[in-house]
């Protein structure tokens, strides 16, 4: 019989026959590995330990802890609540159930409204079907076979997602006791694994996310080996909610989203005092790096964008308009904009690199169910820049971008994880330019000495890109920052230079954003920190308590003196109880409160009470003013 070779991840090779299972290979390395491994990564595919190996391949075993084991672990649990389902709702209809990045999801189709109470059912039920010890078996049935299974079965869409497959897609099912599902898996070898179960939410979900389609039922789950594990996310899942930024955003009178604009922010005083400090930042921190400010407007002509390639790849998120009888769109992106300025001249090799940054609002259709708060919005502002490089400096400019958001995240306090996304399948250009590009970037990442998962296929339209994932105070992540390589717009724009030998060449665009956008940026703020900000972000820096009346005009003299040195004060006059004054300015997440009293007035004191320490004692005006200054020079986290 055939043989095949194995690679494993430490460089050892061992040969088994062709059509090996997974499991059997894990076994034949250790005992230890079959019992925890999930399934495998085989050459770059992830697999289940039920499946076969059937070429010379590379194989990664898989446990909880890895990103492709969770998928499996979800991706399972998912049918484990499809059958839970099914046995106590039998006329449901079953759309899709995939793992996601924290669960699981799975959209039903049934007359029966889901309730909390019926949560917990579905999730006995699971629990007991865990208990069962169910294989998970995988067989493929040719493509008119499944669509008459489906159809005798009135699984409408199964039917229809098995109809929108390629002709040559290997149809593939999985079978979990009594249910049978369209999968193309990868699944658990059985269901004992599953020891924890919580079912989280109901939600409404359009069929193929198409308003135009029937509203089906959305379960979503989380499930993990040991209860310890669901105990701490659930403990996780709770602070979440306290940081919410839809509800800070409203307590601290930050933002609004109204019915007259769903997706279209509205910023209050004091979060538009937050909004101006991050911009002022940005700005400073790029005028130092060399970077000139642009502006470019927010409607241009349709044809532009069917020039940049946004009409082919982007279209169905614009917004369109008419001016004069000619068409014109609202820009998404505020690349065509900075290639026009880069065209209105001509440039020299010496001119570049040139570092254009520009604060750019834009527009995008998002599906009204996709919104959420700040973090999904329709119009936001890009912390956009655009470099215009010799390809002799492409690799040195992408470490500069490297070093401006190093220290940027390092200002707020985040860790990060840093991804590169690869050619995705609906792209533009060579396989050359996109192997120099994807090879620039990984250059920059290995020799600033930046570890980088593999994101295939999950590139920019026109070029690889290095997306920065932050993690936030609670341990989620957040895709912020993003470097994209572009050999493809300068080509479609016929941007040149004149090179030494006084001949015309193609200079190579770099697209980056830091923040990701203002809107999006200021939301994780608003979670990360749980409503209290830094003293140098803070809307209010400090608050000062009169402990009655008698004290307002000291109070007032203070607010003065203080807003003459650049802090933002307010005073609570108010004919208050000074403990209901503290609670109050407390809620509001101010980071100093001061009370003052007679003894404060007649020796220039302040009584200090710092946000998350309480009363730290007296201070002499002048050495309260020192400590804050300072802290907001160094914009101490």
């Amino acid at each position: 019989m055939e043989s095949i070779v194995i690679t494993l991840p430490d460089g050892s090779k061992k040969e088994y026959k062709k059509g090996v299972k997974l499991l059997e290979v894990a076994q034949d390395i250790s005992e230890g590995l079959a019992r925890v491994a999930l399934g495998a990564v085989v050459n770059g595919k992830t697999k289940g330990l039920q499946e076969t190996v059937d070429e010379d391949a590379e194989v990664r075993f898989v446990k909880f802890e890895d990103k492709e084991g969770k998928e499996i672990f979800w991706h399972t649990s998912a049918h484990i609540m499809a059958l839970a389902v099914k046995r106590l709702f039998p006329d449901v209809k079953f759309a899709i159930g995939p793992a996601i990045d924290n669960g699981f999801y799975y959209d039903f189709d049934t007359e029966h409204r889901f309730s909390p109470e019926d949560l917990e059912k579905i999730e006995e039920e699971m629990k007991k079907i865990v208990k069962e010890n169910h294989e998970l078996e995988r067989f493929i049935m040719p493509r008119e076979e499944a669509l008459g299974y489906f159809k005798e079965k009135g699984e409408v869409y199964k039917v229809d997602l098995i109809e929108n497959f390629p002709e040559d897609e290997e149809i593939s099912f999985y079978k979990l006791g009594e249910f049978t599902d369209l999968c193309a898996g990868p699944h658990l070898l059985n269901t004992k694994k599953v020891k924890a179960i919580k079912l989280l939410s109901i939600a409404g979900a359009y069929w193929r996310g198409d308003e135009k389609n029937k509203m089906l039922q959305r379960i979503y789950g989380i499930t993990f080996e040991k209860k310890k594990d669901l105990d701490e996310y659930l403990e996780r899942l709770e602070e979440a909610k306290k940081r919410d930024h839809r509800k800070l955003g409203k307590e601290l009178d930050l933002f609004s989203i109204q019915e007259e604009g769903p997706g279209f922010p509205f910023f209050h005083p004091k979060g538009m005092i937050i909004r101006n400090i991050l911009e002022e930042f940005w700005k400073k921190e790029h005028v130092k790096r060399g970077y000139g400010e642009v502006k470019t407007p927010i409607i241009l002509n349709e044809s532009l964008w069917q020039q940049s390639g946004h009409w082919d790849h982007y279209k169905e998120n614009m917004y369109f308009t008419e001016i004069d009888d000619n068409p014109y769109a609202i820009k998404p992106m505020n690349c065509p904009g900075a290639i026009l300025i880069y065209k209105s001249k001509l440039h020299s090799y010496r001119d570049l690199p040139l570092r254009w940054g520009e604060l750019g609002l834009v527009h995008r259709h998002e599906l009204s169910g996709a919104l959420h708060g700040l973090m999904r919005v329709r119009s936001f502002t890009q912390d956009d820049a655009h470099i215009f490089a010799l390809p002799s400096q492409v690799k040195d400019e992408i470490k500069g971008v490297i070093d401006l958001a190093d220290y940027i995240y390092s200002i707020f306090g985040f860790k990060y994880h840093v991804e590169l996304s690869t050619r995705p399948e609906n792209s533009m250009g060579t396989e050359e330019q996109w192997e120099l590009a994807t090879n620039a970037l990984k250059e920059a990442l290995e020799e600033k000495g930046i570890d980088y998962i593999v994101n295939e296929g999950d590139g920019a339209f026109y070029g690889p890109k290095i997306d920065y994932h932050l993690e936030d105070a609670i341990g989620r992540t957040w895709q912020c920052g993003t470097i994209q390589l572009d050999f493809q717009m300068p080509e479609r724009f016929d941007l040149t230079y004149i090179d030494k030998d006084n001949e015309k060449k193609r200079p190579v665009m770099i697209h980056r954003t830091i923040l990701g956008s203002i809107e999006r940026f200021m939301g994780i703020l608003i979670e990360h920190y749980a409503g209290k900000f830094p003293v140098w972000i803070a809307p209010v820096q400090v608050s000062i308590l009169p402990i009655s009346d008698k004290f307002n005009d000291y109070a007032y003299e203070l607010k003065k003196e203080m807003e003459e040195k650049g802090l933002r004060v307010e005073v609570d006059d108010r004919a208050e109880k000074i403990g209901y004054k503290i609670r109050e300015a407390r809620l509001q997440r101010i980071p100093y409160m001061l009370v003052v009293g007679e003894k404060e007035v007649e020796n220039r004191l302040v009584s200090v009470n710092k946000r998350d320490k309480g009363d730290i004692g007296q201070y002499r005006v002048e050495d309260f003013l020192n400590m804050i200054l300072e802290e907001i020079e160094n914009k101490t986290n």
